[in-house]
């Protein structure tokens, strides 16, 4: 998808945005773009509550999750090394098959992995270490490519 394509999908829904040097920056309150298959380069979801493109095929570099809710990716199966997760709340990842080692979770709740683990983190048996934050150990164990 182009730049151009993204830009008249938002206006088209009446979505706040603006362009801020090579990034587009989304601002609308919930932001539900669930028939795009990709997005460009560049985008940040910066919106005060969730972003749902659920049904994403691929994502491209450069996309930034700074939203204040969840972020649902479920038909993605890989995601490309520099996406950045720090959105408020929970990541939905139910298709990914693979984790790139430098993918790092900074958002405020929990991520679910439904086919790489079986559903949401913080459940799965191997996440219980006391005195280990979950998301701590869910990106050490990313860094180790156990998740290729």
């Amino acid at each position: 998808m182009t730049r151009e394509e993204f830009i008249d999908e938002l206006d088209k829904l009446n979505y706040s945005y603006r362009i801020e040097g090579d990034k587009i920056v989304v601002y609308e309150e919930d932001v539900f773009l669930g028939s795009l298959k990709t997005l460009p380069s560049d985008v940040v979801f910066r919106n005060p509550g969730y972003a749902d493109l659920g049904s994403l095929e691929t994502l491209p570099s450069g996309v930034k999750f700074k939203n204040g809710g969840n972020v649902n990716l479920d038909s993605l199966k890989t995601l490309p090394p520099d996406v950045e997760f720090k959105n408020g709340r929970d990541v939905f990842l139910n298709s990914l098959k693979t984790l790139p080692p430098d993918v790092e979770f900074k958002n405020g709740r929990d991520v679910n992995l439904g086919l790489l683990i079986g559903g949401w983190f913080d459940e799965w048996n191997g996440s219980n270490i006391n005195g280990i934050d979950n998301k701590v150990l869910l990106n050490g164990m990313i860094k180790r490519g156990l998740f290729l």
